[in-house]
């Protein structure tokens, strides 16, 4: 029977490929399609699971199946936007950040100090190196040991690194209903089952750890991606007993965090069960970058051989810039600025997107926003990008055959100021008008 439906699939997914079934296009409801293929209900139930699986389709709550007009969905935000106007990626980077970079590095390639930079690459990195990125890390009634630290390539490395350390092949990892999707890849990639996580307006409810049977949980408590939100500390709180109760290891993502730098982490409330991830990359530039592990005790071992085995250990020469770039306070300016520029970012999304359902923090560098009718948010992807503006569907950020919210994510780090509020403007205009109106089909 299995071969049944991935069969029915397979014939599906010829029909899309070969344009009989067109992007955008509603397939029949489960049942119709049933009576039409002479199958079971259940069946049709599992072909369009595996559709969906395959990245061919997507589902929308109270709306239907459709074709994708995007790429698969685990794909999704793997490399840059090719639209003028990438409001898909956030990595931002400020003008003179190079100039604020450069001092420092210039001590860097003299040629004694180059020497030991040079060096054979650890995951433990120098004394130096782990107690300045301790004391860098540290936060409201939290700082980690410097025998805690160990350092990674960048921060999707590091999660990758923590996903294969507590996660083996064929194992369950619990994530938000709404997930950072390059944490799909990796799961693919080391054999890992993603569970969907109920969430509520305050994060993740702790009820669903406790029936999810999984062997680790990924969490963004801080700035969640996509939805923004931060978790109140009673939340942190009650989520926190559930891992010990459990005795379930936590990866924390705090790379979206340092725009948010008085919270106080999960780690601090769950010490023993939690794994935090961190990096420079949204701090100071994809391209400049490392990752911190912050790792129990107990669990040190284990994420040390996984960054090792992975090939995901920082270079040294990485690791010592980012200790001087850390210690002489360079990183710090960036940040100050970078807080500034996400509110002052956010205050013209919520000016231009008035009227909209938009979910944001006002510190963070991206928003939600729910598509009114009749938008579909494939469709509105689509009419997005022949303006030249590449935003993500909320089917980007799904697990498992559910449907998705009829949502997109806006990104707003990357453009200049003056391109951010031409396109944000030129987006409400779209989302004013219909899919129907000349000008978008």
């Amino acid at each position: 029977m299995a071969e049944d439906y991935r069969g029915i699939a397979d014939q599906v997914g010829a029909d899309i490929s070969a344009g009989r079934l067109r992007p955008g296009e509603r397939l029949p409801t489960q049942r119709r399609f049933a009576r039409d293929r002479r199958i079971a209900v259940s069946t049709a139930s599992r072909v369009y699971g595996e559709l969906v699986r395959r990245g061919l389709v997507v589902g929308e709550v109270g709306r239907g199946t459709f074709v994708r007009t995007t790429e698969r969905a685990t794909e999704v935000l793997t490399e840059p936007a090719r639209a003028g106007v990438d409001l898909e990626f956030n990595f931002p980077i400020l003008p003179g950040q190079a100039e604020l970079l450069a001092p420092s590095l210039a001590g860097l390639v003299r040629p004694d100090v180059l020497t030991a930079a040079l060096r054979p690459a650890t995951v433990s990195g120098t004394t130096e190196a782990r107690e300045t990125a301790a004391e860098f890390l540290s936060r409201p009634q939290w700082s980690p040991q410097p025998e805690e630290i160990l350092f990674a390539g960048n921060g999707r490395q590091a999660l990758a690194a923590a996903v294969a350390a507590l996660v083996g092949p064929g194992e369950r990892l619990g994530v938000e209903a709404l997930t950072y999707p390059v944490m799909k890849g990796i799961a693919a990639r080391l054999g890992v089952t993603l569970v969907p996580l109920a969430m509520d307006a305050h994060g993740i409810e702790p009820a669903a750890l406790r029936t999810a049977g999984v062997r680790a949980v990924y969490l963004q408590p801080t700035l969640h991606n996509p939805l923004g939100i931060t978790m109140p500390e009673d939340r942190r709180a009650d989520v926190a007993a559930v891992l010990a109760e459990l005795d379930l290891p936590a990866i924390e993502d705090m790379v979206n965090g340092f725009l948010e730098p008085t919270v106080t982490p999960l780690a601090a409330l769950a010490p023993y069960h939690t794994v935090l991830v961190d990096s420079l990359t949204k701090r100071l530039a994809p391209g400049l970058t490392t990752g911190f592990v912050v790792a129990p005790r107990m669990l040190k071992s284990g994420l040390s051989s996984a960054l090792r085995s992975g090939g995901w250990t920082a270079p040294a020469f990485a690791v010592e810039a980012a200790t001087r770039w850390i210690a002489d306070g360079s990183v710090a300016k960036i940040v100050a600025a970078k807080l500034d520029d996400a509110q002052a970012r956010q205050r013209i999304a919520a000016d231009r997107l008035t009227g909209f359902t938009v979910s944001a923090n006002p510190s963070a560098y991206h928003l939600w926003w729910s598509l009114p009718a009749p938008w579909r948010a494939e469709t509105f992807v689509g009419a997005a990008a022949r303006h030249g503006i590449a935003v993500t569907p909320a089917a980007a950020f799904t697990t498992g055959p559910g449907q998705a919210p009829n949502a997109i994510r806006l990104a707003l780090a990357s453009p200049p100021i003056e391109i951010l509020e031409q396109a944000l403007e030129t987006l409400a205009e779209v989302a004013r008008s219909t899919p129907d109106d000349t000008d978008y089909e």
